[in-house]
């Protein structure tokens, strides 16, 4: 697979995918986000990577959508042709069954902030800017963010972000709930990796079917929700993994974790 505008490594049994078009400062195209589900494919049945961390080259985490490279003469049908592109790509961020940590190093607007709203974490650079800038563009959050920002920081925050067009700091966005951690703007990306590397050293089954019932919790009422839980807590109760975790904690030692 030839890549172009993203780059990736493996970090022991943590996944880097770093969004690289410094030109751009990693705004999202429609090249870019095919690259990125590649990505995901082949990471998702990579059995030796148990979390995937996103981040972005040089001073920006992502700073938008960039449909200029794909215009082909109808704006209209382009704009909705791109936001397809990353809706689907988003998903299947969202949902996918290992762990996904955003470390956002630099600027994250627009769509790139919605990107890192699809991860399970975010950890910020206490210096990086980030907001959901559309209306200032005569637009709306087109990817997920009038949807996933309230979610996350309440309604009230949200509009109050969404409207004005704010743009707050790696710190504010901790403080309201934004993201897990604001740090120094030289250790984001190795915190996330640690907290990467901390989620792996759990049973990945365990891990992956709390992610599934956390993601369904905002989709159902909560009684559904709860016999969802009972339906993946039966599933990984008969597991391996399950019967590993009980003999490393009696045997004082440890677990081996096979994932099955």
């Amino acid at each position: 697979m030839t890549l172009e505008t993203v780059l990736h490594e493996k970090n022991d049994s943590v996944a880097v995918i770093t969004l690289n078009r410094l030109e751009k400062m990693n705004a999202l195209n429609s090249q870019l986000l095919g690259e990125l589900s590649e990505l995901l494919d082949q990471y998702e049945s990579d059995g030796s990577v148990s979390a995937l961390v996103i981040t972005g080259s040089g001073k920006a985490f992502c700073a938008g959508g960039d449909v200029s490279r794909d215009d082909n003469g109808d704006p209209l049908q382009t704009f909705l042709k791109f936001a397809r592109l990353t809706r689907d790509t988003f998903h299947k961020i969202e949902i996918f069954k290992k762990p996904v940590i955003a470390a956002m190093n630099g600027f994250a607007f627009g769509g790139g902030l919605e990107l890192a709203l699809c991860c399970d974490m975010r950890v910020a650079s206490e210096k990086a800017k980030m907001g959901l800038t559309e209306t200032k563009l005569g637009v709306v959050p087109g990817a997920g963010g009038t949807q996933r920002l309230p979610r996350l920081i309440g309604t009230a925050l949200a509009k109050q972000l969404i409207f004005t067009a704010g743009i707050i700091s790696g710190a504010e966005a901790y403080r309201i709930g934004l993201v897990n951690a604001a740090v120094p703007p030289e250790e984001c990306l190795s915190r996330a990796v640690e907290l990467a590397k901390e989620v792996s050293l759990r049973a990945p089954l365990a891990v992956q079917a709390a992610k599934k019932c956390i993601n369904m919790s905002r989709q159902v009422d909560l009684e559904s929700g709860l016999d969802y839980e009972a339906e993946c807590v039966k599933y990984v109760f008969t597991s391996e993994d399950k019967q590993e975790g009980g003999n490393a904690f009696r045997e004082k030692r440890d677990p081996v974790w096979k994932g099955r």
